[in-house]
């Protein structure tokens, strides 16, 4: 059973643009969700004992579904560090049993997770997530979702 997830990616941008990826609302819904997923919305409270309300929408051919999840955030250090507890949600924010949306009986609730960014150059930032928990049989397909949702990140920036 895989206790934590590890995504690391360097981006061709000062670390103040990786940051806004995480701090602004429109920026979230561009990235948030693996490949073929959309973001329909992102209301975020950014601060330290804030919750945010992402949401992330299936493709037509995987039911088309909305899903909710809150971050909620427990240290947030400027261009550094953010930590929040993620879980499954409804649309007002408040947190579900995974089991209740037909995920497995081993998905996990909480889900602690620490982004750091760290300036390499003028230019050029590494950022790493960190999911830990334990995932039990979705543990693949989480690592796979992650990688997805950095990579449109990634796509973001390319554009700019």
């Amino acid at each position: 059973m895989k206790k934590e997830i590890i995504v690391t990616n360097i981006f061709s941008v000062p670390s103040s643009h990786v940051w806004k990826a995480w701090t602004d609302p429109e920026m979230v819904m561009k990235w948030w969700g693996p490949e073929h997923f959309t973001s329909p919305s992102a209301k975020l409270d950014f601060r330290e004992g804030g919750t945010s309300i992402v949401c992330m929408k299936a493709p037509k051919e995987m039911g088309g579904r909305d899903l909710y999840n809150t971050w909620k955030y427990t240290k947030i250090v400027p261009t550094e560090c953010i930590e929040f507890i993620q879980n499954l949600s409804d649309q007002n924010g408040n947190k579900i049993a995974p089991a209740s949306i037909g995920m497995p009986a081993d998905f996990p609730e909480d889900v602690k997770t620490v982004v750091t960014f760290k300036e390499l150059t003028k230019n050029t930032t590494e950022m790493t997530i960190t999911e830990y928990a334990s995932f039990g049989e979705i543990g693949h397909f989480a690592q796979i979702g992650l990688e997805q949702c950095v990579n449109k990140m990634d796509k973001l920036f390319a554009k700019a």
